[in-house]
């Protein structure tokens, strides 16, 4: 292991460790807490991710989630909803190879739940890149191809979807 690795591990900090081996520039994180930052406006954040990416189309991205009209603003004046969405804008930017997601739609109404997982899903076809979601809507599984369950932090289960539903056709 690299000598910053190490030493980041000794900290404990997962994220440390996560970064010192430049995984940011493969890996794009959804947190359930949004992790925006807060002296940035809507539109900054989201282009820092896209700059990693070397992305220009980061506005459409924002449409895309319904925040085209918040660019300017910042995160305090946002609901939740809202903050999530920035959260998904900027991760979707980055173009990563590996999406995690940690409750993605936790803080959305379904319409808008719906409209998030349905472009994530559209954008993992289009550019092929993986998706690892964490949820406790069961029914968003139905969206999967493979699916792995838990319980008490054991693997329960694990099957494969025989016919993968859209973000409209799932129970909410």
């Amino acid at each position: 292991m690299a000598k910053s690795a190490t030493k980041d591990m000794t900290v404990g900090s997962p994220m440390k460790l996560i970064l010192s081996f430049s995984m940011p520039l493969l890996i794009g994180f959804i947190f359930q807490q949004y992790y925006l930052l807060q002296n940035m406006n809507v539109g900054k954040n989201v282009k820092m991710g896209a700059d990693l990416a070397v992305n220009s189309d980061y506005k459409a991205i924002l449409k895309e989630v319904g925040l085209e009209n918040k660019l300017y603003k910042f995160p305090s004046e946002l609901s939740g909803g809202e903050q999530q969405r920035v959260s998904v804008a900027r991760a979707l930017a980055k173009r990563p190879e590996v999406l995690f997601l940690d409750e993605p739609t936790g803080a959305l109404d379904e319409d808008t739940g719906r409209q998030v997982l349905q472009y994530i899903s559209e954008l993992q076809k289009e550019y092929g890149f993986t998706i690892i979601m964490v949820t406790h809507n069961l029914n968003i599984a139905e969206m999967a191809k493979t699916v792995i369950r838990m319980n008490n932090g054991k693997v329960s289960e694990v099957y494969t979807t025989q016919t993968q539903k859209t973000a409209y056709e799932i129970g909410w």
